[in-house]
C-alpha cells in the first residue's frame, strides 16, 4: 500500500511529465491496436481469396490473366505500398496470371492503353483520374468493341474514388475498402456501366467519363477550399462566402441542345437457347429454299430533334445514371442539371456545403433536364474550366454523347444487394 501511495505522489508532484507520458501511452496503444485490426483484416481476406485459388481446373484449362494498371503517385505517392500490402497478395492467392503495369506520369495510361494484349480481366488500381484515363485510352482504340467487353475491376488507392460508392460497401478503414474491392474482382459478378462521350471539336480525339461533367461557381470554388485548410472543418464555408465577397452574382451563360432520351432495349439473355431437332431444321431449309423470305427494305433514320435553351446558372451538371446501375430503368438517359440563378448567399455557401460532399449533387431548386445527348455551347472568353470525372478541362463547346451500358464493372454482392433495396 505505501508503495502505491508513494507511486501516486510522484505522479502528482510531475503532473507535467506524467501526463505527457499517458499521451504517449494512449496513441501509441490506439495506433497499435488499429495495426492489429488491419492485420486481422487482411488474414480473413487472405483466406477467403485462398478458397478461390483451391478451386480445380481442367488442364485444358489456363490460368485467368489480369491486368493491372497502378499509379504509384496516387494517395499522395502511398498507392503502390496499399497495393503491395492490402490487393496483390488475394490476387496472387486466388490463382491468377498477374501482370502489374505502372504508370510514371500523368497521362501515360492512355498510351498504355493503346499497347495492351487481349486479357482476361483489367484492373485499375488508383483515383479518379487513373480510371478516366485507362476508360479514355480504352474507347479511343480502333478495336474498341472487342476490349470494350473485358471485365473491369477498381481498386480505390486514390484521394478521390467516385465509382468506387456505386461497386463497393463504403467504410472509412481504407484497408477494408481496398479488400473487399479485390474480392469483388475475385468473386466475378458485374454490372454494366454507362459512359459518356464528350468532343470538343472534330479533330479533337473525345474523352471518357463514368460520373460527368461540371461546370460553374461551385466547381471553381470547390477547387480552391485547399487554401483555407488552416480554418479546418469551416473550410469548405469559408470558401464559397470569400468568393461571394469577390464577385456576385457568379453566373455563367451558355446555349444547351438537347436530345430526348431513347427507349432503352431488352437484355439479351446470356444462355444459350437449345438447338432444334434435325428434323426440324431440315423441313426449315426445305421450306426456306421454295419459299425465300422477303427482305424488308431497311427503315428510313429518323432526323434528330434537339431542344435548345439558352441559361443563366450558377452551374451546369451533366451525370450519369451510374450512382444507382442495378436500377431498372426504361429509358437510357443521363441527368442535365441547371442550377438557378436566382440563389441567395445564404443558399449559395448551404449548397456548396452539401456539394463538396457530393460533387455532382443536384439542388431541390435546380432544374432537372434528362438526355441522351447534349451540345454545351459557351461564351468565347471567360468560359473558365471543367471537371470531367474530377479531372480538369478548359471549358470550350462541347458535343456529350450517352454510351449505355458500354462497360461492365465487377460489383460485391453485398453492395448490389444494398443498391438493389435502395431502388425499391
Amino acid at each position: 500500500m505505501a508503495r502505491v501511495v508513494k507511486t501516486l505522489r510522484t505522479l502528482r508532484n510531475h503532473w507535467k511529465k506524467s501526463t505527457f507520458a499517458g499521451c504517449v501511452l494512449s496513441y501509441g496503444g490506439h495506433w497499435l491496436y488499429g495495426k492489429h485490426c488491419d492485420n486481422v483484416l487482411r488474414r480473413e481476406a487472405c483466406l477467403e481469396a485462398r478458397e478461390f485459388g483451391r478451386q480445380l481446373i481442367s488442364p485444358q484449362e489456363q490460368l485467368k490473366k489480369a491486368t493491372v494498371i497502378l499509379n504509384p503517385a496516387a494517395c499522395s505517392g502511398k498507392a503502390n505500398s496499399l497495393f503491395e500490402k492490402n490487393a496483390a497478395p488475394l490476387l496472387h492467392l486466388a490463382g491468377m496470371d498477374v501482370k502489374v503495369v505502372k504508370t510514371d506520369y500523368e497521362g501515360q495510361a492512355k498510351k498504355l492503353m493503346e499497347l495492351m494484349e487481349q486479357t482476361d480481366m483489367l484492373i485499375v488500381a488508383g483515383g479518379d483520374g487513373t480510371l478516366q484515363e485507362v476508360v479514355t485510352g480504352l474507347l479511343r482504340r480502333t478495336d474498341q468493341d472487342s476490349y470494350s467487353s473485358t471485365p473491369i475491376g477498381f481498386i480505390p488507392l486514390g484521394s478521390q474514388n467516385s465509382l468506387s460508392q456505386s461497386l463497393h460497401f463504403q467504410t472509412e478503414n481504407k484497408v477494408k475498402h481496398i479488400t473487399a474491392a479485390t474480392l469483388a474482382i475475385l468473386q466475378g459478378k458485374t454490372v454494366p456501366l454507362d459512359v459518356l462521350q464528350v468532343k470538343t471539336g472534330e479533330k479533337e480525339q473525345p474523352v471518357f467519363a463514368l460520373i460527368g461533367l461540371r461546370w460553374g461557381a461551385f466547381r471553381d470554388v470547390a477547387s480552391s477550399i485547399s487554401k483555407y485548410w488552416y480554418l479546418g472543418p469551416l473550410k469548405t464555408m469559408a470558401a464559397h462566402w470569400f468568393s461571394t465577397l469577390k464577385s456576385w452574382p457568379q453566373t455563367h451563360q451558355a446555349s444547351l441542345s438537347y436530345l430526348a432520351p431513347t427507349p432503352r432495349p431488352p437484355e439479351e439473355s446470356t444462355t444459350k437457347p437449345p438447338r432444334p431437332s434435325l428434323i426440324y431444321r431440315i423441313i426449315r431449309r426445305l421450306k426456306n429454299y421454295w419459299n425465300p423470305p422477303v427482305e424488308e427494305p431497311p427503315k428510313e433514320e429518323e432526323p434528330e430533334h434537339w431542344e435548345e435553351l439558352q441559361i443563366s446558372t450558377v452551374e451546369l451538371s451533366i451525370k450519369t445514371n451510374n450512382r444507382n446501375p442495378v436500377m431498372n430503368r426504361t429509358d437510357d438517359s443521363m441527368q442535365v442539371c441547371v442550377e438557378p440563378e436566382t440563389m441567395t448567399v445564404g443558399e449559395f455557401i448551404t449548397i456548396g456545403g452539401e456539394k463538396a460532399r457530393d460533387p455532382m449533387l443536384c439542388s431541390k431548386s435546380g432544374r432537372n433536364l434528362e438526355a441522351s445527348a447534349c451540345m454545351l455551347t459557351l461564351p468565347q472568353e471567360g468560359a473558365g474550366f471543367y471537371n470531367i470525372d474530377s479531372e480538369e478541362y478548359e471549358a470550350m463547346p462541347v458535343e456529350v454523347r450517352l454510351l449505355p451500358r458500354k462497360l461492365r464493372f465487377f460489383c460485391s454482392e453485398e453492395r448490389r444487394q444494398q443498391l438493389l433495396s435502395e431502388a425499391h
